[in-house]
């Protein structure tokens, strides 16, 4: 149940974490909650019900600030609706324009395996390309990402409601735009400060093939002839290093009974390779990425 409160905290922002972002981390004391909730009746010899026991949804909408394409010094705002759940024990997780479903139950004691289908629409320079330059390249096509959803999670490692999670997506194009690849790998620690608000600190990094970054990263003849940007053949590999940092908070101060949450995300991301040495980013932007988004979600 435990891990389910988290996430239901969280859900209006989880689907804006894998932006090219990370944030700066603060101290924060945890402090677990003890005993019922007001307003919350204890199960008997068991923990406080929970709106998280057995199918819940939460329906959010959040709005990003990030770059306006991988690589970009340029930024743009871009409205993000999310929906998170479970249904028939089937858990239901955000993405980046997309989601990915969970077959394998929780336990509250672990570790807990994770395993389904993941989907993404990919948008990198399909519009909102505010640099002329890049913009004279030409814009790209939409990626259908499609794959599975892998990872572990271990509960109750400093205190009796945080977890560390360790897990990796990977999809490949099935809509002909870079018709590649691509694994986003992550660790996640996440605990509660109080029963209301919780905080949780995400690494990861991208591992993209070749096909992946030839179209994103390579500028061809007849792209350099359209901007005047030198040609650049991209080879595959690991694109960024990234850090963010989240802060959910349910705004009656009771995660336990569902009802309006609100979350705060903010991140960095540092290109690396040839997503950094490509002259999208190394002349026209920067392999510096910043990313804040804010969310409101309703859970029932």
């Amino acid at each position: 149940m435990t891990h389910r409160i988290l996430t239901g905290l969280a859900s209006s922002a989880l689907a804006l974490i894998a932006v090219p972002a990370s944030a700066q981390t603060s101290e924060a004391p945890v402090g677990p909650p003890v005993g019922p909730p007001e307003g919350v009746e204890a199960g008997p010899g068991g923990p406080p019900d929970s709106v998280f026991d057995d199918t819940w949804i939460n329906i959010g909408f959040g709005v990003a600030y990030s770059p306006s394409y991988t690589g970009s010094d340029d930024y743009v705002f871009n409205p993000l609706p999310v929906v998170q759940g479970s249904v028939a024990g089937v858990d239901i997780s955000p993405r980046p324009a997309g989601l990915a479903l969970d077959f394998i139950p929780d336990t509250d004691d672990g570790p807990n395996i994770t395993f389904g289908p993941a989907i993404r629409l990919r948008n990198d320079r399909a519009d909102q390309i505010e640099d002329p330059v890049v913009e004279l390249a030409g814009e790209l096509d939409r990626a259908v990402e499609v794959g599975a959803a892998t990872g572990i999670s271990f509960p109750k490692l400093l205190n009796p409601f945080d977890s560390l999670t360790m897990g990796a997506d990977i999809r490949w194009d099935v809509a002909g735009a870079h018709g590649g690849m691509v694994i986003d790998p992550s660790i996640t620690y996440s605990t509660p400060v109080n029963r209301g608000t919780f905080v949780s600190l995400s690494l990861g990094t991208e591992y993209a093939s070749d096909d992946f970054a030839d179209y994103y990263y390579s500028v061809n003849t007849a792209q350099s002839a359209a901007s005047g940007l030198p040609q650049f053949t991209a080879d595959g590999g690991f694109t960024r290093v990234s850090a963010t940092t989240l802060v959910g908070v349910d705004l009656d101060g009771n995660a336990l009974n569902g009802g309006l949450n609100a979350v705060v995300i903010g991140g960095y991301s540092r290109l690396i390779d040839d997503a950094k040495n490509n002259p999208y980013t190394a002349i026209r932007g920067t392999a510096d990425q910043f990313f804040v988004g804010v969310g409101l979600g309703y859970t029932f």
